[in-house]
């Protein structure tokens, strides 16, 4: 369960353990890796919290997802069909752009028992002028800072006209993570805001709370639970990933085509 990672310098995994099989990692000579990963319950049944690590990654290196029945079968042990996938993509020409059937033909010779998926990714970093960032007290007092600091930002990158749907996501971002910060007995912990410039503008803002955030539909005489429908609405897509000491928010805008 890989997350994307995004901040200045090298590009990092954020990878949820589950079941095996690991992603394969291949840096821009061509030397391919399988990370060795903690196993733990597979992911998406919800029954237990699932651990994750980082990973740093070199500029420019291929990241391959891939499911077991490409590298296993009856007569072939996972460990072989492992060594097939690294040959297979030992390259330092690989690219992105090309139909990777072969790929799944060379190692899948007989017809698959399982299904089989090959996704690759490739990892880009950012400049530090794409990214802000900044941290405030957890007290709503500072919800308005925030907001004035989004809108500076958005201002330097010539983005005026996100600007509004910018500084309501940031609003209720900080306020939802103000509300579980307390209540978790961190009232003291600072709170982090980040904006990323890249392919859309993402906001993010970390909380305390482990739990995952649910969508409440307010009626239109409610004058509460409008914060996380508001962010759906002004946001293309939104999501969380779990942190150390929480989580995180985040909210993508789609950036205008002139940008």
């Amino acid at each position: 369960m890989p997350v994307r990672g995004l901040r200045p310098g090298h590009p990092y995994l954020h990878h949820g353990t589950g079941r095996p099989p690991p992603p394969a990692i291949i840096d821009p000579y061509g030397h391919v890796t399988f990370p060795d990963l903690p196993t733990g319950a597979p992911l998406g049944l919800g029954l237990v919290p699932f651990q994750s690590v980082t990973l740093e990654l070199a500029d420019g290196s291929v990241l391959a997802l891939y499911t077991d029945g490409l590298i296993e079968a009856r007569d072939q042990d996972i460990s072989a069909g492992m060594n097939c996938l690294r040959t297979a993509l030992a390259r330092p020409d690989l690219t992105l752009d090309e139909p990777y059937s072969s790929t799944v033909d060379i190692l899948r010779a007989k017809p698959p028992s399982d299904d089989v998926t090959l996704l690759l990714a490739r990892t880009r970093s950012l400049s530090a002028d794409q990214v802000a960032s900044c941290r405030f007290p957890s007290d709503p007092a500072v919800v308005s800072r925030a907001r004035t600091l989004a809108a500076r930002q958005l201002a330097q990158w010539g983005l005026e006209n996100l600007a509004e749907s910018t500084e309501l996501i940031v609003s209720e971002l900080f306020t939802n993570a103000i509300i579980h910060g307390n209540s978790e007995g961190n009232s003291d912990r600072t709170i982090g805001l980040r904006l990323i410039r890249h392919e859309m503008l993402t906001c993010e803002v970390p909380d305390a709370s482990r739990s995952h955030p649910l969508v409440r539909h307010p009626l239109t005489t409610d004058g509460h639970d409008r914060g996380l429908f508001l962010v759906t609405q002004l946001s293309r897509r939104w999501g969380t990933r779990h942190i150390p000491d929480g989580k995180l928010i985040w909210a993508d805008q789609q950036l205008p085509a002139s940008a």
